[in-house]
């Protein structure tokens, strides 16, 4: 009996044996040839939790069919399902995921969105334009959470204590006066599979032009670098530390005459374009935004020598971008790079073209529960403030602009700030201007014509105050001139600025720079070069945003009430309003603005 415990001994060792062999070959199995990963973009959100009345046009059997999209609950669903489709994925903002926003997030001061955003669980945001609406300091008290205010409204109103963004802020080149970056530059992500690991190298960039899109004040202290030149430094020291993939996340774009799954770059153009141009060969995709556009480019087809994948997924969370990364793991490369715009279908809505309901075609998400009750308690709050009567409209009042590129809305909101700050026994204002980027949605009244403070908020969330400044003649010339050449303003793409009534003028793009301006007519009288003029507008201009840096030079200035109280004033007083008419402007060589 014991010989037989022995030798059955001795076969249990050998099994045993074998297979610790047959496991210790499991434990050297080749790795897998390569890794699949899946990146995940969107861009512009502009702090739309609700969902944003927006439709996306796909093609249909009979034509176009367009599908409502975008609301917070809905993206975060969009996110988790491609998510489920691979283990190996990581989620990024091209920027401007707050500033700009509708009340119910704005009146929190964005808090609301970077709660809705952290239940997303995305990895990275790179830091737009918009992000600096309330300055710097405010920006950091996002990533960082706590409850100092830093501006005219009071942080952590809901939220006690507000504990911030728990993905990361990526600045590579915004720089502080003592040289460091205010955010970190790059993020990395790590995927392992069968003993194989790929690392990703996530580089943030915030459009150059950053200075001239906001406030000055919010900015102070700060220099934007050259976008392409900051990311082709990074790319060496994220090559060291083990990346494979290098991604640039950038708030910059441009758009295509494509489709927004083609993949041809048909049409590209825009101010990403000389970035692309001079990026290192090395970045394996961009990720962009800023232009509010949705493109999928191939951009090899432009340029061989830059394979990049250039991806942009339009706007408030409406699209996200699937992209598919295939690495090698022997040459940590990528082999083959694919991407696709997936609408974050949502609810219907009845807009001004009818009623717009889900399609079967294309996927429905239901709403994400806990992003959801966020979104809720944020409107519940809102509400009484939002819903409250304003005044009347016997109209429509949109953006659209006139062949004059003035527009409706952005003539009445010129009127409102004259009015506002006219008080001639106090020296007020003579006349007003509005930037285009200032005004930021159409004012679409009830049935009943009824306009509501939620929708003037809409209109202007950014919180300016107004301010008088007194110009001559002459320097107001220049400044009109800036409409068209100055920084980005090109007669390409001008920034024309919205006046109010009584003062016209003519211009001419096919005059050279500096003579574009003529017949500058206030009240009826030419408005000669050494006629001296008082001019309402918003802190934001006069601190030379929008590139019209005239306006900075002119240090007389007199003080005025914020914006939105002043536009909420007008229509109090002056209901029903009327959309102005868009006849003070002349766009032509020879002629005379009406003034009117």
């Amino acid at each position: 009996m014991a010989r037989w415990l022995s030798r059955q001994g001795v076969r249990t060792a050998a099994a045993m044996g074998l297979l610790a062999i047959l496991a210790g070959c499991a434990a050297v199995a080749p790795a897998p040839q390569h890794i699949d990963i899946t990146l995940i973009g969107f861009n512009d959100l502009h702090g739309h939790l609700e969902p944003p009345r927006l439709a996306v046009s796909v093609p249909g059997p009979a034509g176009p069919v367009a599908v409502p999209a975008g609301g917070a609950a809905y993206l975060a669903s969009a996110i988790a399902a491609l998510k489920a489709r691979n283990p190996h994925h990581a989620v990024v903002s091209a920027g401007d995921m707050v500033g700009a926003s509708p009340l119910a997030s704005a009146l929190f001061l964005d808090e609301p969105t970077i709660e809705a955003v952290n239940r997303m669980q995305i990895d990275f945001n790179a830091v737009g334009n918009h992000e600096f609406d309330r300055g710097w300091r405010e920006l950091l008290r996002l990533q960082h959470g706590g409850c100092e205010q830093f501006t005219v409204r009071a942080p952590c109103q809901l939220s006690r204590p507000f504990e911030g963004a728990r993905f990361g802020f990526l600045a590579a080149n915004t720089v502080r006066e003592d040289g460091q970056t205010l955010l970190p530059a790059t993020g990395l992500k790590r995927f392992h599979e069968g003993g194989a690991t790929v690392t990703v190298g996530f580089i943030g960039l915030t459009l150059k032009a950053t200075p001239t899109m906001v406030s000055p004040t919010g900015v102070a202290g700060l220099r934007f670098e050259d976008e392409a030149a900051t990311a082709n430094a990074l790319v060496p020291q994220l090559r060291a530390q083990g990346a494979d993939v290098i991604v640039v996340v950038i708030h910059e774009g441009g758009s295509t005459t494509a489709g927004i799954n083609e993949t041809s770059c048909a049409g590209l153009s825009g101010d990403i374009v000389p970035i692309l141009e001079r990026l290192d060969p090395a970045v394996d995709v961009v990720i962009s935004g800023h232009t509010h556009r949705a493109y999928v480019c191939d951009y090899a087809s432009v340029n061989p020598q830059r394979p990049f994948l250039l991806t942009s997924a339009g706007l408030y969370g409406t699209l996200v971008t699937d992209i598919a990364l295939r690495v090698d793991t022997r040459t940590r490369r990528v082999l083959r790079k694919a991407a696709r715009q997936v609408i974050v279908q949502g609810e219907g809505f009845t807009g001004p073209q009818g009623r717009v309901d889900t399609k079967a075609a294309v996927p429905i998400f239901v709403a994400d529960p806990g992003v959801q009750h966020i979104v809720s308690t944020y409107r519940t709050a809102a509400v009484p403030l939002a819903q409250r009567p304003v005044g009347q409209t016997t109209a429509a009042i949109v953006r659209q602009p006139a062949p004059s590129l003035e527009t409706p809305l952005g003539n009445l909101i010129a009127d409102a700030q004259l009015a506002a700050t006219r008080r001639p026994a106090q020296g007020g204002a003579q006349m007003s201007v509005m930037n285009p980027g200032g005004v930021r949605a159409d004012l679409v009244p009830d049935g009943q014509g009824l306009v509501r403070y939620g929708q003037l908020f809409a209109v202007q969330p950014f919180g300016n105050h107004l301010v008088v400044k007194t110009l001559t003649g002459a320097q107001l010339r220049a400044a009109l001139e800036q409409q068209f050449h100055s920084g980005t303003n090109t007669p390409e793409r001008p920034r024309v600025l919205s006046v109010s009534a009584g003062f016209g003028y003519s211009y001419d793009l096919s005059r050279p720079a500096g003579a574009r301006i003529s017949h500058m007519v206030l009240h009826g009288q030419p408005l000669s070069d050494e006629t001296r003029v008082r001019v309402a507008m918003s802190n934001y201009l006069a601190g030379g945003g929008d590139n019209f840096t005239v306006f900075a030079q002119v240090p007389d200035m007199l003080g005025g009430g914020q914006d939105l109280d002043v536009l909420e004033a007008y229509f109090r007083a002056h209901s029903p309003v009327a959309p102005p008419a868009t006849n003070r402007i002349t766009r032509s060589a020879e002629g005379t603005g009406s003034g009117q």
